[in-house]
């Protein structure tokens, strides 16, 4: 070998290896891009299958409790209302003052009511003194009859005016009779045990006794309570005898009343689509007001049939009301629903759910029969807010 070719060895092998390394690094490149490539292809098909959460459908061993709006009204309440006119000459009964029965609420000075009195105790002596004479008359023709003086059709007349005058004291007793029973309502007085709960009117003020009159004042018995609670149909099987629910009223949230089931209209009403219960409360204490709002929880009868959800899981479309049911594949399944009853947020259902199976609570619009999708775990609630 000459000397000339010593130095190209060491030559070729460094272009050799260069060449060598520029191949690896491309090969290298290419590697990468192709992983990067497929990693998003995975990702955007992952992000095309919508994430859901799931809810398991429970069994509905108890049928639990239905929380329902009402309202509370005195056990007997009456307002007081004039039977004369007149003007108001006094009154001894204030709102929010606690009167038994027969106690005088006020008094109406009615001066013509006192004329017609008098005026009618007068025809009535009248009438009586117009009898008297009448039968001194008819006895005495009737006398004169045995000895042939009158004749009997005058006799007999005697008599007939004799009885027409005793009939108009008779009617004369009762007309005064009337107007003295009318002037006792001169004197307004309570009907029963209760509480003054309105006072609409003042000494001095012009009473009118026919039916466009206010009430003067209004009674309430307040010792018990009634509690009219408008109950859904698909619940009023529930409201059986004995049932007793609690309340709640606003203003007193640390206290719970109860009340016991005193009847119901039989009937559900059409315009609402309610049973109307009505239960007594008891208020010895005076702590509950009628005219109140209150929120009446209700036991529900149990049954073993059935499954309990929550009610966001609901999918309300043109087919009916309808849930989003995953199968094993996490495929979606639209499945047609019964509510048995509604108790807000929770609902029974007693038709086309059966328990430990997964619902889509929140259901996408997009979602349709056969969808696949990914389930997700909830997230979890921050430690503030759980408090």
């Amino acid at each position: 070998m000459s000397d000339a070719s010593l130095p190209q060895a060491p030559l070729r092998r460094r272009l050799i290896l260069g060449a060598a390394i520029a191949v690896a690094v491309v090969a290298a490149g290419q590697a990468l891009r192709a992983q990067q490539a497929h990693a998003v292809g995975e990702w955007t098909e992952q992000q095309a299958v919508p994430a859901v959460q799931v809810v398991t459908a429970g069994a509905q061993g108890e049928a639990g409790t239905l929380t329902l709006p009402a309202h509370l009204g005195a056990w007997t309440e009456a307002p007081i209302h004039a039977r004369v006119g007149g003007y108001l000459k006094s009154w001894s009964a204030d709102i929010g003052q606690s009167v038994k029965a027969g106690q005088v609420l006020a008094v109406i000075d009615s001066p013509e009511l006192d004329q017609q009195i008098a005026q009618a105790h007068a025809h009535l002596l009248q009438a009586q003194a117009d009898a008297a004479l009448a039968k001194v008359s008819a006895e005495r023709w009737q006398g004169m009859l045995g000895s042939h003086s009158v004749s009997r059709q005058e006799a007999d007349e005697k008599q007939a005016n004799a009885v027409a005058a005793q009939a108009s004291v008779e009617a004369a007793q009762a007309d005064y009779a009337r107007l003295q029973e009318l002037g006792r309502y001169r004197t307004l007085r309570a009907p029963f045990d209760g509480t003054v709960t309105a006072r609409l009117t003042d000494v001095g003020q012009l009473i009118r006794a026919d039916d466009s009159g206010r009430e003067l004042f209004n009674i309430a018995d307040t010792r018990r309570l009634r509690l009219m609670v408008p109950v859904p149909q698909n619940s009023a099987a529930s409201i059986q005898p004995g049932l007793q629910a609690t309340l709640q009223v606003p203003g007193l949230a640390g206290r719970h009343f109860t009340a016991t089931l005193q009847g119901d209209s039989s009937a559900i009403d059409r315009s609402s689509g309610t049973l109307l219960a009505q239960f007594v409360v008891d208020n010895a204490d005076g702590a509950l007001l009628p005219g109140s709002y209150a929120e009446v929880t209700l036991p529900l009868q149990g049954g073993a049939d059935g499954v309990s959800v929550p009610a966001e899981v609901l999918i309300f479309r043109a087919k009916g009301t309808q849930v989003a049911v995953l199968d094993a594949h996490d495929v979606v399944h639209l499945r047609d629903i019964h509510i048995a009853s509604d108790l807000g947020s929770t609902l029974r259902i007693d038709h086309g759910l059966k328990a430990g199976e997964r619902l889509i609570p929140n259901p996408p619009d997009a979602l349709r029969e056969g969808d696949h999708v990914r389930v997700v775990a909830a997230a979890k609630e921050p430690a503030h807010a759980r408090g």
